[in-house]
């Protein structure tokens, strides 16, 4: 595939003094050269062209979804010639920087986790196409004969508008009922359900909703994560959050991730309407 350059260009500044990089954010990952992840992390192209290759050819990674061709003018002698350069998505490059240099691969995942995550709060990866995909998910939800998946479709349409709840929730503002907790666990099965119906509404996508890995399990027991007897996550609203959060940040599907995302993150608070379990008080 091949796009014109698009998105944020954004300067990483190496702790040991190296030349800043200049990082593109686009489709909600960073892109990097392969001379430019040479330069990450201190070692020739050649070297980093064997072990891209290794990442793919050992299945590792999908290269159709990790690796995308951006137009780049080139000064060649006397001519300025545009080329298409394969740039390798945040995936990629960590995979191949634990391989080459692992402390260096750690400290530029931690950066451009953080980066990624201030990008999708703050609303630049929110744009009218992608609201046009979620109202497209609304109407395809909508269909379903199934009452949990249908219900969807009215939970969903409410975000719409605004898509505030994880900006909400990184600011601590988010509208949560610290007296409700959710009577049920959702589980990778049910999510596969919902994920395997939008995927049905883009035959022509044969990566949309095809997993990689245990991705997707890993997501789905993180918002079940505890520490010390107590939930990190206690209420359906958090879960919701972070359930949006890391199915768009983790990439635990090749294709699809943003719009499963959008389908999936209403499952909390809509299947815990019909059982929300209240703490017991003495007014009640």
């Amino acid at each position: 595939m091949t796009d014109e350059p698009s998105g944020e260009v954004i300067l990483y500044q190496r702790d040991d003094g190296a030349p800043a990089l200049e990082v593109r954010l686009d489709a909600d990952t960073v892109w990097l050269s392969q001379q430019q992840i040479a330069e990450l992390f201190q070692t020739d192209r050649t070297n980093i062209v064997k072990h891209i290759r290794n990442v793919y050819q050992e299945g590792e990674l999908d290269e159709a979804a990790t690796c995308e061709d951006f137009s780049q003018v080139r000064q060649e002698g006397a001519r300025r010639v545009t080329r298409q350069i394969p740039h390798y998505n945040l995936d990629v490059i960590i995979s191949v920087g634990y391989r080459v240099k692992s402390k260096v691969a750690t400290q530029f995942r931690i950066w451009a986790t953080e980066r990624l995550r201030d990008y999708l709060v703050q609303g630049y990866a929110i744009n009218e196409q992608r609201l046009e995909q979620l109202g497209t998910i609304v109407q395809i939800l909508a269909r379903s004969s199934d009452e949990l998946v249908a219900g969807v479709a009215d939970v969903l349409a409410e975000y719409l508008p605004g898509l505030t709840l994880l900006r909400d929730y990184d600011e601590g503002s988010i509208d949560t009922d610290p007296d409700s907790v959710p009577d049920w666990t959702l589980t990778p099965d049910e999510a596969r359900s919902v994920i395997t119906q939008v995927a049905a509404e883009f035959p022509d996508d044969g990566l949309f909703g095809k997993e990689r890995g245990d991705a997707l399990d890993g997501v789905i027991g993180a918002i079940y994560q505890g520490f010390g007897g107590q939930d990190l996550y206690p209420t359906v609203e958090e879960k919701a959050a972070n359930l949006l959060y890391l199915v768009v940040k983790d990439h635990p599907l090749s294709d699809g991730n943003k719009r499963s995302a959008a389908a999936l993150h209403p499952l909390r608070p809509q299947r815990t309407a019909f059982g929300r379990r209240r703490h017991a008080t003495h007014h009640e």
